[in-house]
C-alpha cells in the first residue's frame, strides 16, 4: 500500500476552509495590486522605473503575508514550527515513487521536462494565450504602467537600471516569496495535501485552478496562470508527493527574469 497516500487521508479540509484560505491569499493581493499600488505609484510616463518598483514592492508585501499565513496554519494544526514539523506538513521532502511511496533521488530528474515546458509556456505559448484571453475579455487587458517586461525593453529604462542593485534585490525578495515561501508553501504545501477529501483524485486540478484564479491582481494572464498552475506546478507536486517539485518548476521563470535584470544592472544589455 502507498503509505504516502494514507498518511494524508485524515483531517482533510472542508470546501469552506479551502475557499477561506484562498480568499485570505487572493483578497489582500487584489487590494494591494488594484488599490494600494496605483495610489502609491508615481506617474508611469514620467517615472516608469519608480512605478515598477512601487508595484513590485507592494505585491511583495502580499506574498510575505502568504508565508506568514502558511506558518500560522501550520502552528495551529501541528502545535509548533520546528523545521521537522514544517517539512512534514508542507511535503518538503524528496520526491516519492508514485507506485511505492518511497523517496527516490532519481525522481528529481522529472523536474527537467517540466522546466522545459514552463520555459516554452513563458516564451511562446503564454503570449498567444494572453492575446486570446484579452480578445475574449478585453476589460482584463493590462493597464499602462503594469507591464514590467515591456518597460524593460526600452533603451532609456535599460540605461537607468545600470548599477540599480536595489532594484535587483527587491525583485529577488519578490521572487523568493512568490515561487517558494509564499505561493508554493501556501498552495502546494498547506492546501494540496488537505484537498483530497473534497476533490478526490482531482485535487491537483482544483488546487492548480485555485492558484491560477488567485491571480486576479493580474487578470490579463489568468488563462496561462491556470494552465501552469494545474499542469506544471501542482501535477508534479501531487504525482511525486513533494512540494519541492512545484517550487523548482515555478522558480524557473523567476531565475530567468533575475538573470535578465542582472544583465541590465551590469550594463550588458
Amino acid at each position: 500500500m502507498n503509505n504516502s497516500t494514507t498518511t494524508q487521508s485524515t483531517d482533510q479540509y472542508s470546501l469552506g476552509k479551502i475557499i477561506s484560505i484562498w480568499l485570505l491569499a487572493a483578497v489582500p493581493m487584489g487590494i494591494l495590486g488594484w488599490v494600494v499600488a496605483p495610489a502609491l505609484s508615481p506617474d508611469f510616463k514620467e517615472d516608469p522605473i519608480g512605478a515598477a518598483i512601487t508595484r513590485i514592492g507592494v505585491l511583495t508585501i502580499g506574498l510575505i503575508w502568504q508565508f506568514v499565513l502558511a506558518m500560522i496554519i501550520v502552528r495551529r494544526e501541528e502545535g509548533d514550527l520546528r523545521w521537522s514539523t514544517i517539512k512534514k506538513r508542507l511535503w518538503l521532502n524528496k520526491p516519492r515513487d508514485p507506485r511505492t511511496g518511497q523517496p527516490r533521488g532519481v525522481l528529481w530528474l522529472w523536474a527537467v521536462p517540466f522546466l522545459v515546458l514552463i520555459a516554452a509556456l513563458e516564451m511562446f505559448l503564454g503570449p498567444a494565450l494572453d492575446r486570446i484571453w484579452i480578445s475574449i475579455f478585453p476589460f482584463f487587458a493590462e493597464p499602462a504602467g503594469f507591464a514590467l517586461g515591456s518597460a524593460l525593453e526600452s533603451p532609456e529604462i535599460q540605461a537607468q537600471l545600470v548599477g540599480a542593485w536595489g532594484f535587483l534585490g527587491l525583485f529577488f525578495v519578490n521572487a523568493v516569496f512568490n515561487t517558494i515561501l509564499g505561493e508554493e508553501f501556501l498552495f502546494r504545501g498547506v492546501l494540496l495535501p488537505k484537498m483530497e477529501g473534497v476533490f478526490g483524485k482531482w485535487d491537483w486540478v482544483a488546487n492548480g485552478a485555485l492558484h491560477g484564479m488567485y491571480h486576479f491582481h493580474q487578470p490579463w494572464g489568468l488563462l496561462g496562470s491556470i494552465l501552469s498552475g494545474v499542469f506544471l506546478y501542482t501535477f508534479p507536486s501531487k504525482r511525486f508527493r513533494s512540494t519541492w517539485m512545484g517550487i523548482i518548476v515555478h522558480s524557473g521563470q523567476s531565475v530567468l527574469f533575475l538573470f535578465l535584470i542582472l544583465g541590465l544592472v551590469l550594463g550588458l544589455a
